[in-house]
């Protein structure tokens, strides 16, 4: 079973959080620092994605680790 992480905006900076856990997993000050940090965590998954979000809520981009285990694989 895939564990999905999303990457938000908070009051403090940034944070990762493992999709309905009651608490971060990753904070931090800088977006990118968090986005960091949480694909280290993902990457020691069995199968997980990340959905790294806009400082105003709405997904940017989505990211599946390992590569293989992504449903849609782009083209290339």
């Amino acid at each position: 079973m895939r564990k999905n992480y999303h990457v938000t905006k908070t009051n403090d900076g940034w944070q990762g959080k493992l999709e309905k856990g009651q608490r971060a997993s990753v904070t931090g000050s800088t977006k990118s620092e968090v986005v960091q940090k949480t694909i280290a965590i993902a990457k020691n998954q069995p199968s997980a994605s990340i959905k790294i979000h806009k400082g105003d809520g709405k997904i940017q981009e989505e990211r599946t680790y390992p590569r293989k285990s992504d449903p849609c694989p782009p083209k290339g």
